[in-house]
């Protein structure tokens, strides 16, 4: 999943630069959309993972 956000992330900043290099406002404003939208999937992820992490220390 981490690489998916990643990607996401970094399809994100190609459809912005693109388009703001373009002045394709909607293309700009996609791409900030899919960048929003990676970091928050990684942020999710990285809590999962750490909230696995206690209750993994609390089994032991």
């Amino acid at each position: 999943m981490a690489d998916e956000s990643k990607f996401e992330q970094a399809k994100g900043n190609v459809k912005e630069t693109v388009g703001n290099a373009t002045d394709n406002k909607d293309l700009e404003n996609e791409g900030k959309k899919d960048k929003t939208s990676g970091k928050a999937k990684e942020t999710v992820e990285n809590v999962k993972s750490k909230a696995n992490d206690v209750i993994d220390k609390f089994k032991k």
